[in-house]
């Protein structure tokens, strides 16, 4: 009776082996012909069978379950993440097959991120990067790009956990960079290894050299902590910026990020602060001085904030804001003068005053006149500043400019 149970047994066993093998073969036979309905449903029946697989044949399945799930590239977001965790479960038998698929599956997905980015659909394609990135792991610059791209549309909530996940695995995106002169073009190209020396032997290249690319870690630390500036979670953002500059007390990039946090919260003395720091790392940055002049007139500094915008337009004669700003700076005097004039009564002195007035006040005119003609010439279709010397030249008396100014803000206002 022991033996007969124990033959019985046996034969189920083998019973049971048997249709393990027949299924996985529909399946492997499914594939081979592009039928992946077919493969997934022989998948479902073979699934049953899971509990009295061996290691092997559950390395065939799920290698093969992720061959299906993936279809050629025709599969979804949602398939393709199934794929990805199938493959993470094959072992031993299958893991070269497996390790095969994964790189076809990354070319296949990296082309396809490209192509979406191309086209400016970044919030797929960020999807993409990251797919690939979950596919080869050891290729940590997919994770930066996810991230990246994720940005560009916003995402905030997800680009903040892969920036985070960048952060973790100590992700600089230091690389060592070959190049070599192209002698057609002039140019250098970017080349791997290989090839630049190929192309310096052949002689179509020269100037070969080999460089560090600089580290991404200041541009990660500074979008996570504008992007919890976006959250409203300012405190979060000092502190990311403040761990990134102790790594880097002389990146100017990181300055100028917290100067822009502490601007978005409002504290405009320490953005002035961190601006003046920057402006001395950086003595000949046109924007700089720009900033440090708004901050100025904001602030009803009239002296300081010319002599920043003076600066921007000697270091950048075509800063056209920087032309606009200094005239307005100018014509903030107006306010003080018309107010004189206005309290002034009917005597013959106040008479006497009020037409000394009125000349200081074309004297304003007459000094912010030229920033405003300047900032028209280099932007033609800058209404502002044609409506204002069109206010100007009317209170001058310049009529024939008066009504030149009207006519091009009607040019300009027809053709917008």
């Amino acid at each position: 009776m022991k033996k007969q149970i124990i033959i019985a047994l046996a034969i189920s066993i083998s019973a049971f082996s048997f249709a393990q093998k027949k299924e996985l073969k529909a399946v492997e036979k499914a594939i081979k012909g592009n039928n992946y309905a077919e493969a997934k449903s022989a998948l479902k029946q073979a699934e049953s069978l899971m509990s009295a697989m061996d290691a092997k044949t559950k390395a065939e399945y799920y290698y093969l379950n992720a061959q299906a799930l993936y279809a050629g590239g025709a599969g979804s977001m949602v398939d393709i993440d199934a794929a990805i965790e199938s493959l993470g479960k094959v072992e031993g038998a299958y893991v070269a097959e497996s390790n095969e698929l994964k790189q076809t599956m990354v070319n296949s997905i990296l082309t396809k991120g490209n192509d979406l980015y191309e086209k400016q659909d970044f919030s797929t394609s960020s999807k993409y990067f990251e797919k690939a990135y979950r596919l080869s792991e050891k290729d940590t610059t997919f994770l930066y790009y996810a991230a990246v791209t994720a940005v560009n549309v916003q995402e905030y909530d997800r680009a903040l956990t892969l920036y985070e996940e960048l952060k973790n695995l100590g992700y600089t995106g230091v690389e060592k960079q070959f190049y070599a002169t192209n002698k057609e073009s002039g140019e250098e190209d970017i080349l791997d290894k290989a090839a630049r020396d190929l192309y310096v032997r052949s002689g179509t290249h020269i100037n070969p050299g080999e460089r560090m690319t600089e580290s991404k870690k200041p541009e990660i630390v500074k979008n996570v902590a504008l992007i919890y500036v976006t959250k409203g979670d300012n405190e979060k953002a000092i502190s990311a910026i403040k761990d990134a500059k102790a790594e880097s007390p002389d990146d100017i990039n990181l300055i100028l990020a917290e100067a822009n946090i502490y601007f978005k919260m409002g504290k405009n003395e320490e953005f002035k602060k961190l601006l003046e720091q920057a402006t001395q790392m950086d003595p000949n940055n046109a924007e700089l001085q720009y900033n440090l002049g708004v901050l100025s007139g904001e602030a009803g500094d009239v002296v300081s904030a010319k002599k920043y915008y003076d600066k921007a337009i000697q270091l950048n004669p075509s800063y056209v804001n920087a032309y606009i700003n200094m005239a307005a700076v100018v014509l903030e005097k107006e306010k003080s003068i018309i107010e004189e004039m206005n309290n002034l009564g009917t005597s013959s002195a106040d008479n006497k005053k009020y037409d000394e007035l009125v000349e200081v006040r074309k004297n304003v005119y007459k000094e912010a006149t030229p920033y405003l003609e300047k900032a028209l010439a280099l932007d033609s279709k800058n209404i502002s500043a044609a409506s204002t010397l069109m206010n100007i030249y009317s209170i001058l008396g310049e009529t024939a400019k008066s009504k030149e100014m009207k006519d091009k803000i009607d040019s300009i206002n027809t053709e917008n």
